[in-house]
């Protein structure tokens, strides 16, 4: 028996105890009832937490206000058990209701069991997470959830050693808060899990992870998955000792044994509230009654023996026992709460069904009364396909949005010209289906980037000031100083990477930072990119603001999944109810060799929508975006030019303070015959070319994008094309990369094709990586030869006999 419940009455005791078998049995039968919802056609997918209820009870228990989970998308007892969610809630998930008040975990973004507080309110401002029981927002990539627990529990170490930020309210009540992360078994296997333990182990951090094991990694059996069959046996070298600094406590407890898991959680979850010390559980002998998901079964590959086991070991049927053995409660007792617990989940399905359809049969009968308005008909050919096309969507049982707003753009086609009058059927008609996509955009699309008063674009522009005289060092210096101004002004800034902190970053840019501000603040991490990420994340969640440093930009790879489906989703998966604003520092462009040549940008900014990408061209133009984000509450990746750190820079006069605009490309000369647009180290080459292309006489326009996400959002490249007739689109990504995404943006977005002149070009590097040396990147990167000859060449289509082939 644990502590606490030696501690109650005998009365209060049995109430417990039954209130816990209660809500196992209201989560048993969500878990069924959802099934046959999905299987029936009302839901499209179902995934569920069924054999898991008993040890997610036990460890709802310790969760307090303040706490935060990081989960597995089974864990909906434990949501339940914990006051965070209700069956109704889980309900409108499943059929993917997208209003927030009906369903607050993501607002019908995303599958059901992926929940999610809302930590923000509507116009993008803190709550006090103290006072919540909070969850990151579920994702479904095995192991996903697991890099961003370093960053929630590492915010408790914070939080409870820095006084800086003991102003820093709301966030936490001296550093007692406890990051919970929930696995299944057999995502252990992934190194996410093994990264982020070994992590933990070494900060030495509040952090407690629970494993549920069920045997199976949906067909495969874990002797295929595990080392000794075991996570716990496995992981066994890492277990903590009474002498040692680092390293983590082990539990294991049957997934059946309720009582045993009580007095396990209790006692692992206080020495890591107290202690600062990671916790593994390994909770085995766990069963999964309706298999993996509603896509199959598991009798296909349990056998007989295997499914007569699982009857008998059923966390809950296991309880029960043991509740009667225990003389708590009789069968009667017993079948009554269980009764109850049916009757709820059935209710709560009703209603959150109803409510789900009911909108949308309003929306339905909207569009059928403007249609019905019709005072003429149309000719015979047309009126008998629109009669069909709303008779289909009349007998609709259960409409969706995509039935009726296809339906109202088809029968659009078929209304005459004598429809077009004003308040007539067509325009009344054309009217609604802009407000229904405006609608859906609002259901669907909105909140990939911050759109409140709190975004980075809304940040104002504060120009770099110089002195009469200008003064010019190293741009390494430049970025140093700033962030000596941002830690000296920005208490919840912290930033933490591989030699971040006692060598000060590879290029002396955080030179001194560590001894002046410590290193809590300015920390060196093992290399491992998943979790400096994944730190970063969990840390902005809870309002810390962190500048997580991946050395080089090739090695963003290792990090590239987190960053993809986790960083880059959080705000668009929650609906604006959950924000990360981290900042992903890096450097690239121009190094040597295959695996540092740091310039794959397409690959980043076609996986990464939902975080900004700043490409600056040289440290001034960095330290600028530094400061526009820490001022707004939107994630980005700022890419430094690897080649600026020792090229003189003019030193501002206001460094801290002047920000850079992002989507704002810069003219950089001005040009009349050819617009070339680039970014970052290539700047230096086209400037180069362009100089040569001047002692010819062609006059050309240079343009730095600045940033990719977002990109020119002033058309500031389509209005130099309106001047100049012609563009080349430059880069060092490879061809049908960035420069593709450039000129999509520029000649179908900006419409710049109606002015051009001659075809629009691309000056890329070569299909592979670059090659070794001076030479191998000659070879592979493209050169001011390269831009030379490009624009050349479209100047001799016009003009061969004052451009003659160089060839």
């Amino acid at each position: 028996m644990s502590e606490k419940a030696a501690e109650l009455s005998f009365e209060d005791f049995k109430k417990e105890v039954l209130k816990d078998y209660k809500i196992a049995c209201i989560s048993r039968n969500m878990s069924l009832l959802a099934r046959k919802e999905v299987l029936g056609g009302k839901a499209k997918f179902g995934i569920f937490g069924d054999g898991k209820e008993i040890p997610q009870i036990a460890m709802a228990k310790q969760f307090k206000e303040g706490d935060w989970r990081s989960g597995y998308y089974r864990d909906q007892t434990f949501i339940l058990a914990a006051g965070m969610t209700t069956p109704k809630q889980f309900f409108a998930l499943l059929y993917g209701e997208t209003r927030t008040e009906l369903n607050p975990d993501n607002g019908g973004r995303s599958f059901n069991n992926h929940f999610g507080t809302r930590i923000i309110d509507e116009d993008g401002n803190w709550k006090d997470l103290t006072k919540l029981k909070c969850t990151a927002s579920d994702i479904s990539p095995t192991a996903g959830q697991m890099p961003r627990l370093v960053g929630l529990a590492m915010a408790s170490k914070l939080y409870r050693n820095n006084p800086n930020l003991k102003n820093h309210t709301g966030f936490s009540i001296n550093g007692n808060e406890v990051a919970f992360g929930t696995i299944g078994d057999a995502s252990t296997s992934e190194g996410h899990f093994f990264e982020t333990l070994n992590a933990a182990s070494v900060l030495q951090i509040p952090m407690a992870v629970s494993v549920w094991d069920d045997g199976y990694g949906i067909s495969v059996p874990k002797k295929f998955q595990t080392a000794k069959e075991s996570i716990s046996k496995a992981m066994k070298g890492f277990e903590k000792g009474p002498k040692d600094d680092t390293g983590m406590l082990i539990y294991t407890a049957k997934g059946w044994d309720y009582a045993g898991l009580c007095q396990m959680y209790e006692e692992g979850i206080r020495k890591c509230r107290e202690q600062h010390v990671p916790v593994l559980f390994h909770v085995e002998e766990l069963t999964q009654p309706v298999g993996h998901s509603t896509s199959g079964s598991h009798e296909r590959y349990k056998d007989a023996e295997r499914l007569e086991w699982e009857k008998k070991y059923d966390g809950i049927s296991q309880m029960r026992q043991w509740i009667i053995e225990s003389n708590l409660s009789s069968d009667d007792e017993l079948n009554q709460l269980e009764e109850e617990a049916q009757e709820e989940v059935k209710l709560a399905q009703k209603e959150a069904y109803k409510e789900f359809q009911d909108e949308l049969k309003a929306e339905r009968q909207e569009l059928i009364d403007i249609i019905s308005q019709k005072e003429c008909v149309c000719n015979e050919i047309k009126q008998p396909q629109i009669d069909v096309i709303v008779k289909e969507l009349q007998s609709s049982v259960a409409p969706t949005r995509k039935e009726i707003l296809s339906a109202a753009r088809k029968v659009l086609r078929f209304y005459c010209s004598s429809c077009e009058k004003p308040n007539g059927v067509k325009s009344n008609l054309r009217e609604w289906v802009q407000d229904y996509l405006e609608q859906g955009w609002e259901s669907y699309s909105a909140w990939l980037y911050s759109e409140d008063e709190h975004a980075a674009l809304s940040v104002p522009v504060v120009e770099p000031k110089y002195d009469e005289e200008v003064t010019k060092v190293p741009g390494r210096e430049i970025l140093r100083d700033n962030f000596d101004y941002i830690f000296a002004n920005y208490p919840e800034v912290i930033t933490f990477g591989e030699d971040t902190g006692f060598l000060g970053g590879v290029n002396q840019t955080l030179e001194g930072m560590q001894a002046k501000y410590g290193d809590l603040r300015v920390r060196d991490t093992g290399i491992r990119e998943t979790t400096i990420l994944g730190k970063g994340i969990g840390m902005a969640l809870r309002g810390l603001r962190p500048i997580a440093e991946i050395q080089y930009f090739d090695y963003l790879l290792y990090a590239l999944q987190t960053m993809s489906d986790d960083l880059a989703t959080t705000r668009y998966r929650t609906k604006n109810g959950q924000k990360a604003p981290v900042i992903v520092r890096t450097r690239g462009h121009r190094l040597e060799g295959i695996w540092h040549s740091g310039s794959p940008l397409s690959m980043v900014i076609n996986s990464i929508r939902g975080v900004y990408v700043c490409v600056p061209r040289d440290m001034t133009r960095a330290a600028g975006f530094y400061n526009t984000l820490l001022q707004g509450d939107d994630p980005a990746l700022v890419i430094e030019p690897l080649n600026g750190y020792r090229l003189r820079e003019p030193r501002p006069t206001n460094i801290g303070e002047f920000k850079i605009p992002l989507g704002v490309p810069e003219v950089l000369s001005e040009g009349n015959d050819v617009t070339l647009v680039t970014y970052g180290s290539c700047v230096r080459i086209a400037q180069d070319a362009i100089r040569q292309l001047g002692e010819i006489g062609v006059s050309v326009e240079l343009i730095d994008v600045q940033t990719l996400l977002p990109f020119d959002i002033n058309g500031i490249i389509g209005e130099s094309v309106k001047k100049t007739n012609r563009i080349v689109f430059f880069d060092e990504d490879v061809p049908g990369g960035a420069t593709a995404y450039m000129m999509h943006k520029v000649v179908e977005g900006q419409k710049a094709f109606y002015h051009l002149d001659a075809a629009p070009r691309t000056v890329t590097a070569k299909d592979h990586r670059p090659a070794y040396g001076t030479d191998g990147d000659y070879f592979s990167n493209p050169s001011a030869e390269d831009v030379y000859e490009a624009i050349y060449d479209m100047m001799a289509e016009s003009d061969p006999k004052r451009f003659p082939s160089i060839y």
